[in-house]
């Protein structure tokens, strides 16, 4: 009896000691101004724990932690601070902490210019991912960000729709591509800076999440800081300059609160000839707050962004012309004229209720999003291609000639091309004087009108301090009408509305001829709807964090043409099938503490989700034919990592694996195919994709004011099967000359198993170095080496039907796997050096901050392929090789190049 009342008392006292908690207080400055800082936050890195500080910039911790322990600071536009703390139980008073401004933040505005200009819209496939990691304080993909991105480099070779954006906790998305257009939102840097980024599978407080990560940007006014700000930014990348002016008025005592912001951006050319950049960005927002615990806020973005495109281009092209070149402009009256512009306009509106207490939180968004997003080009009809670069116009065609190679006509080639290698704007609007008010040629848009609506919940509950229950959902619903738009007739009189390869018309119950203004040649609507529901549970303790996650979602779709296509009687007027998918999706994950400076984690999911629309109807601009045996797909992934909090050394080690399954891709050309000519749609179905590797971060703080930093990556992303390939085509031209009188092909499956997947470079190494003087100036470096980066493969060479002679419909006798492995070998990129400088200087006058911030990316002027895409016009054996025998095939891969030496320069004023 006594010894089981002594193993009680024991056991009591175990677990009193075990409820021993530590009292932490203090309180946050301005270090310039002396003034308290506001919506900081406190985390201690052994644990999950986040704190908040009062108005007053006060805060107090209750630990339950022992040991020694890091506590990191942190508040938006200061630099984050580490410190080292012992709990025993004894109280701990850190009193007056002064955290410096962090100019440093307007890297984040020159990272935002690479994100929404560097990509040519017909090369979407490489859509960067830098813009989604601006927020994170990770050191390796801060450094993949703002060092790797230069070079497209993809976090772990994954898709930027692999990450969701929200604003104020919203999903903004979009349906066609799945992912985010950061164009809404440009040159808002100021109010959109307050961001919460949730890295890979972890848990977020908003929705399931993707397994890129997530970003939410928090725009109420409560949450920036206040004042008005005042910047002007000099840059030779895609603007040359801009301006912005913001103010915040901070909380009131009235509990009204409200912020402003307006920039302008410009160049008449960028880095790349020809390439204009003209953008309008205005941002307004109110909140009013009921309580400490209750608020609502209305958001306002208005951000227009027009800008010229350049295009890929062969080595042909560039050892003629350079990596500055860009055939898709001309001058007119001596002005630059892009004929492939973009222009973006997109309101969003949100409003937004929060409860926010310390048993629950609770969200609740609206948000309507409407506008247009347009694309310009040139149309010719029954005349010569007016693209310079077209492959009759350059050397190289007349050296693969079929009847030998003719030296004399492709030096004159050369030298024509060399003397007039723009587009010829005068020679388009003669043609058309003289084709009988006809157009011959013309300038059009294929416009996307998009009109989105979004309900958002999220609810989050602490059920004890061990417990938290999070629950919510969403519904967007999108109606997108599609068509093209005649811009500019080019001295013209009207365009007859009609496919001239097969002469059927466009639209059978329109006009045929068409005018300034009107649409044509397509015109269709895509309705689209998805609900999303959630449920998460996050389980903590002392030395361990567990979290399970699980959703379902609903997905449908639908086409509605409003013009009846000759060529597609049957299918290509009003609504077509509606398409459904209906999706279930769970993830885990378990954090292990070995101590508080120790601890490894690991995550696991098993995801599905709807193909993108983009994927779903095979030719949505003439008919309603969708994907045959359309699947979801299917997201296997695992994530292994271990962290190091030591007070001078920081970092983490991860490995993972990820399997995408079921995946669709759809593309259009024009290809000598072993079975026939023709223009078609490929489209690839049953295709997986493998990502693996290991990704690293580490920051040592070898004093004061010097730290060093070391980041890298080590990928592997393959494909992993061989897909199914089916081309399709319409069947309106004579019948001698079609592929086949189905109108489709099955052609088998396609050898690309084991290939590497175009994903930017899948191996990468930064090391840099930084010094922060406590005169309020500061400067870092980055060397930085990237290497295994492939271009995208052609399918459909990779086929039986690529062996077929199209002549005799046998195999091509020399055909052998030696001759074919060597023709289609996957051409490798080269390995790209590059170093980076960046640096900054602040000022305190009179109560002002003035700061000024510089970057120059490339310091030795490197250029080099960024990517690439072989061309699938040669789509058998015998073309291909006769093409390749001179070493400068006329369809060879292009390329896309990187920029130069160029800077950023940014000077602000704060009040």
């Amino acid at each position: 009896m006594r010894l089981a009342v002594l193993w009680a008392v024991l056991c009591c006292c175990k677990v009193l000691y075990g409820q021993q908690r530590t009292r932490v207080t203090g309180q946050l400055m301005d270090k310039g101004l002396d003034v308290p800082i506001s919506n900081a936050n406190i985390i201690l890195e052994s644990s999950s724990q986040q704190f908040t500080v009062n108005a007053k910039g006060e805060f107090e911790l209750n630990l339950s932690e022992t040991g020694e322990q890091m506590l990191q600071i942190s508040a938006l536009d200061f630099i984050t601070k580490r410190y080292s703390i012992y709990l025993d139980g004894n109280p701990i008073d850190l009193g007056i902490i002064y955290l410096e401004r962090d100019i440093a933040r307007e890297q984040t505005d020159n990272l935002i210019t690479l994100t929404e200009g560097d990509l040519s819209d017909d090369f979407e496939s490489v859509s960067s991912t830098m813009g989604l990691l601006q927020s994170t304080r990770d050191i390796f993909l801060n450094r993949a960000a703002f060092d790797f991105g230069q070079a497209f480099f993809k976090v772990r070779g994954y898709d930027s729709r692999n990450g969701m954006v929200l604003i104020n906790g919203v999903p903004m998305n979009k349906f066609f591509d799945g992912r985010p257009q950061w164009n809404n939102w440009g040159g808002l840097n100021d109010v959109v800076r307050n961001q919460e980024f949730t890295n890979g599978l972890s848990i977020n407080p908003y929705l399931f999440g993707g397994i890129l990560g997530n970003t939410n940007i928090n725009t109420r006014p409560s949450g920036l800081r206040p004042g008005l700000r005042l910047s002007s930014s000099l840059s030779n990348r895609t603007y040359n300059g801009r301006l912005m002016a913001t103010y915040n008025s901070g909380e009131r005592p009235s509990g009204l609160s409200y912020s402003v912001s307006a920039s302008r951006r410009w160049a008449n050319e960028g880095y790349v000839e020809g390439t204009l950049y003209d953008a309008y960005s205005f941002f307004g927002a109110l909140e009013y707050q009921f309580n400490p615990k209750n608020s609502v806020a209305f958001t306002s973005i208005l951000a227009r962004n027009r800008r010229g495109r350049s295009s890929a281009m062969t080595e042909e092209v560039f050892d003629l012309m350079g990596a500055q070149y860009n055939p898709y402009w001309g001058n007119q009256d001596g002005n630059i004229r892009n004929s492939r512009e973009r222009e973006i306009f997109e309101p969003i509106f949100l409003l937004n209720y929060t409860l926010d207490t310390k048993k629950l939180d609770w969200n609740i968004g609206v948000a309507y999003q409407t506008g247009t997003n347009s694309r310009s080009r040139l149309g010719y009809y029954n005349a010569p291609n007016p693209d310079p670069t077209y492959y009759r116009y350059l050397p190289s065609y007349y050296i693969n000639s079929s009847i030998g190679a003719d030296f004399v006509n492709a030096n004159l080639a050369k030298e024509a091309f060399l003397e007039d290698p723009q587009l010829n704007w005068e020679q388009l609007y003669t043609a058309n004087t003289n084709n009988a008010d006809k157009a011959a040629y013309l300038l059009y848009d294929d416009v996307t009108e998009d009109k989105t609506l979004t309900v958002s919940t999220s609810f989050n509950a602490h059920l004890g301090d061990l417990i938290q229950l999070g629950l919510g959902g969403n519904y967007r619903s999108t109606s997108s009408e599609n068509f093209a738009e005649i811009q500019d007739l080019l001295g013209a009189s009207f365009h007859e509305d009609l496919d001239t390869f097969s002469d059927t018309l466009n639209d059978t119950q329109g006009d045929l001829q068409k005018t300034e203004g009107e649409k044509f040649n397509y015109h269709y609507n895509l309705d689209a709807s998805q609900m999303e529901a959630y449920a998460q549970l996050q389980l903590t303790s002392k030395t361990w964090d567990g979290f399970v996650s699980a959703e379902y979602s609903n997905q449908q779709v639908q086409r509605n043409g409003f013009f009846t296509n000759e060529r597609y009687l049957e299918n290509s007027f009003g609504p077509g099938n509606q398409i459904s998918f209906s999706n279930l999706s769970y993830k885990a994950g378990l954090t292990y503490f070995l101590n508080g400076r120790h601890w490894f984690t690991a995550t696991a999911a098993q995801m599905e989700r709807p193909p993108i629309v983009q994927n779903v109807f095979i030719n949505p601009r003439e008919n309603n034919e969708t994907v045959p045996d359309l699947q979801q797909e299917a997201i296997s992934s695992v994530d292994l990592g271990y962290f190091v909090r030591l007070p001078n050394l920081t970092g983490r080690i991860s490995a993972f694996y990820t399997r995408f399954q079921h995946t669709t891709d759809i593309n259009f050309f024009f290809v000598d195919s072993g079975l026939g000519s023709d223009f078609v749609q490929e489209v690839i179905t049953g295709l997986d994709r493998l990502h693996k590797g290991i990704e690293f971060g580490f920051e040592y703080e070898a004093s004061s004011s010097v730290k060093l930093t070391a980041a890298g990556n080590f990928g592997e992303y393959i494909y992993a099967s061989d897909p199914s390939i089916q081309i399709n085509f319409d069947t309106a031209g004579p019948e001698e000359d079609l592929i086949a009188p189905e109108g489709t092909i099955d052609l088998g499956v396609a050898a690309l198993k084991d290939l590497r997947l175009e994903q930017g470079p899948q191996t990468a190494i930064a090391l840099g170095v930084s010094y922060r003087s406590p005169k309020y100036w500061w400067v870092s470096a980055t060397t930085n080496y990237l290497t295994n980066n492939y271009i995208n493969l052609s399918a459909i060479t990779r086929t039986p039907s690529f062996l077929i002679d199209p002549e005799t419909g046998e195999a091509f006798p020399d055909a052998t796997e030696e001759n074919v492995g060597h023709l289609l070998r996957q051409k490798k990129l080269e390995d790209i050096y590059l170093l980076n400088l960046v640096g900054g200087k602040s000022w305190l006058v009179g109560g002002k901050y003035i700061s000024l911030f510089a970057s120059v990316n490339n310091l030795f002027d490197t250029v080099f392929r960024t990517g690439g895409y072989e061309q699938s016009r040669n789509g058998n054996f015998g073309q291909l090789r006769q093409d390749n025998q001179s070493g400068s095939p006329s369809f060879a891969p292009k390329y896309w190049y990187s920029y130069g030496r160029t800077y950023f320069l940014n000077l602000a004023i704060s009040f």
